[in-house]
Formats: structure tokens, sequence, C-alpha cells
């Protein structure tokens, strides 16, 4: 009788699960609380899948051997705490087609920077002329590609979510960029449990694998102190510190690896400290897979970043209108207001998750002309910005909002969506914020220049 593999939440994640499992001749059944999209229905139905929607029938699911869940599942869920109880193991699903590929992989994981980091690694290796895939939080689902068509190589970028459904995963390049707090709700609000989920990315790597972090993150630094590593470290720093492996002078990236080299901010599309971080990063790991360095660089010179990452979007009288929708908290703010010189009209506000905006409200102070919160509670940002910045104005419309905008600032200066805030007050997620905020941008352009 065939194993019976069960799979929680049937997104791309999901359904790719089911495929790959289907085509290795378990016995599987796939169960989500929701409304299946149409399209995995379809290919569910098609493949011969049997599957439930809107409920988890216990019946059906506390009898699996294995339990394949999505990551947005936590396990305080009702469903998750029964099977633990019935002692059934629960693991992910990168973890489950890791198990039927030969492909090395580069996982890429931390709170900030991850998909920038991710999709600039993946370009680099295709730019070098690996056969890889790209997979995790971004693009198809690795079980999928699997099934499909598999690759030399895997670019995953992974959060701590994923992270905690690993149990044998075991890339041969791992990537940590940073660990701050975020989603504390499914860790007990300990930090010290959300610091361990990020560290499970080299649980099980040898010491002829390797494991490129970033060295001046304090938390990452106090973990490593703490630890006995196995992998071969690349340690990597802004400061002129020629005892690491990478590190910078100025906008300047050296490198000591299998060969020394240097590489200029200016000659990569991407701008800002954080970015050299993310940088750094990306090349380390494909230098170390053994991509040609001449490759490398022509390949920073093509790379385009993810919508809603410090996306300019247009320039109207002199004013350079900038997407970064993604940044929902207030790290990711210190970021996007590092990348310019230039004096901001700012645009904040949302669903505050706890911010301490003391963080950045120096550097508010020294670029910031003016604050459009946009937001349906705008007391905190108002509170604390109240005394900083010289004018705030309010809006929970985005015509209305660029229009402003355009208002407070100057030729010259970059109005910045960078809102240190989640998005459900008023939009669907980050992605919807960003979207309504481009087309709002290119329609006053057209408006203005008409």
């Amino acid at each position: 009788m065939a194993e019976r593999i069960v799979i929680l939440g049937a997104g791309e994640s999901g359904t790719g699960a089911a495929l790959l499992a289907k085509a290795k001749g378990f016995d599987v059944f796939v169960s989500d609380q929701a409304v299946l999209k149409d399209k995995y229905k379809t290919e569910l139905q098609n493949n011969g899948i049997p599957f439930e929607e809107g409920k988890h029938t216990e019946s059906e699911i506390l009898n699996a051997n294995t339990i394949i869940k999505s990551p947005g599942i936590p396990d305080k869920a009702e469903i998750i705490k029964k099977i633990k109880a019935a002692g059934i193991t629960v693991i992910d699903e990168l973890e489950f087609a890791s198990y039927y590929t030969s492909a090395k992989v580069i996982a890429i994981t931390g709170t900030n920077g991850k998909t920038t980091t991710t999709l600039l690694t993946y370009h680099l290796m295709k730019q070098a002329g690996f056969n890889v895939g790209l997979a995790g939080n971004v693009g198809q689902s690795m079980a999928r590609q699997v099934v499909e068509k598999d690759f030399d190589w895997y670019v995953l970028e992974m959060s701590s979510f994923q992270l905690d459904g690993t149990k044998k995963f075991k890339p041969e390049i791992s990537i940590l960029l940073n660990i701050t707090p975020d989603h504390l709700d499914r860790y007990e609000y300990n930090m010290q449990n959300y610091v361990d989920s990020k560290f499970q990315i080299i649980k099980n790597q040898r010491e002829s694998q390797h494991f490129i972090y970033y060295a001046d993150d304090v938390h990452t630094d106090a973990e490593i102190k703490k630890r006995s590593l196995v992998p071969h470290q690349v340690k990597v720093t802004l400061k002129a510190d020629a005892t690491k492996n990478v590190y910078c002078k100025g906008t300047e990236m050296f490198f000591q690896l299998k060969q020394s080299f240097s590489i200029q901010q200016s000659d990569t599309t991407l701008k800002g400290p954080h970015n050299l971080i993310n940088t750094m990063c990306a090349v380390s790991a494909v230098q170390i897979a053994g991509g040609k360095l001449e490759l490398i660089r022509e390949g920073l010179k093509s790379f385009i970043n993810a919508p809603h990452r410090l996306e300019s979007v247009a320039t109207i009288k002199g004013v350079e209108f900038v997407n970064d929708s993604k940044a929902t908290n207030v790290d990711s703010v210190v970021y996007a207001l590092g990348s310019y010189e230039k004096p901001l009209v700012w645009i904040a506000g949302g669903v505050d998750k706890g911010n301490d905006y003391n963080i950045i409200k120096d550097e508010v102070k020294k670029k910031a002309r003016a604050l459009i919160c946009l937001g349906k509670d705008n007391e905190k940002l108002k509170k604390a910005f109240g005394d900083v910045v010289p004018t705030i104005r309010e809006t929970q419309s985005v015509a209305e909002l660029v229009k402003i905008a355009l208002e407070e600032a100057k030729s010259g200066d970059v109005v910045l969506l960078s809102p240190a805030c989640a998005s459900f007050d008023l939009f669907k997620n980050y992605e919807d914020r960003g979207d309504q905020f481009r087309k709002a941008v290119l329609e006053l352009k057209k408006i203005v220049e008409a």
C-alpha cells in the first residue's frame, strides 16, 4: 500500500508538492481551508489528485504518514496541533522537493532583501551559463520544477516559515542577509526563536559547503559567537575591513574569494547601501559556484529588480517618483532613506506592526521636506514626526496622494513611497498599493505633460 501524503494548502507550493508526490507514486490528498484558485483546482482534477476546499476533514488528514504544510499555516492552528499530537511528520514543500533532485541549491534568507538578492543571484547564474531554476517565495514551486524540468542548480528565497519545515535540507551555498524583529507573533514573541529559525539554513551543511553572511548584523553576529559553525564562512561587511572575505570602501566592493577583484556599485543597476550588501552576497555565491567574473560583471549591468523595491516610476517636473511599497517595516525604510541624498517627500502609513520610529527620526529630519500619511489611522506617524518634518499631510486617495506630493516637492526632489507599514487598511497587499501608486503617477505625468 502506497505511503499517504497529505498536503495542507493548495497554492503554488501545495499544488507543486501534490504533483511531485503523485509522480513519485504516493497516495496523495490535498486539503485547503480556503477556496482553491481555478487554475490549481483544474490541475489537481486533470492529474486525478483528490482534494477538498473550504475545510479540513480530520479523518482524511490524520491518517497521513507525512504532512506537507503551506508555510502560511501557523503551528498554533488547531489542525496542526492535532497532527503533531498524532506524531505525524510535518515538512515544507522545499524540503520534500529536495529529496527528488540531485541539483545543488543556493538558499537565501533574511528579514529584508531576500527577494532582490534571490532574483539577482538567479540572474547572474543564468548570465554565467548555469542550468538554474528559481523557486521558494518567487517563481514556480521547486516541486513543480523537479517534476516538469529539473535543473543543475536552484536559487531559493526562503522565509523563516519555510525553514521551519526543513529536516534534511542541505544547501550547497546559504546566504543570511540580516535578522531584525519580524513575524514575532509566529515565534511566541521570542526573538531567539526567530533567530533559531533563520539559522536552520545551515543546520545540515558540511565543511565543504558555504555560508555567506552579513557580519555587521547585530543578531547574526551575536548568534555566530554562540555557535560552532560547520560550513566554510564567507563574511560580508560594509566596512573597509580586509580581514573579511568581502568588504567595501565607499561604494566599491572588494572580493577575496577564488580570485581577488572589485566592483563599483555604479557598474550595477542597484542603488543604496543595503544593495551593496545584497550585491556582495549574490556575487559571492555565483563566484563560489564557479561563475566567470566577466559574465558576472555583464549580468550586474542588465539586472532588473522586482517591482515595489525602490522602483523609479517616472519623473514629473524634475521630481522623481519612487515606488518602495515592499518596505513594510521600519528597517526597510532605513535602507530606502539611505539610498537618496536628494531632499525627499516621504509617503508612509498603513497598518503599524509595532514600529519604533526613533530608528529613522534623524534621517527623516535630515532629508524629508514633507511627510504624506497614507492610511486610515495616522496618529502614531503624526506624533512621531510632528516636530521632525516641516509639513505633514494626510490622504486615503492615491490619486490625491500623487498630486499632493508634486505640490510639496521641488525640482530635483524625490517622492518616496516607503510606507514602513502593512497595506491591509486600504489595499489588498503591498503589490496592490504599489500598483495603484505607479498607475496614479503615470496618469499624473500624462496630465502635466499634455
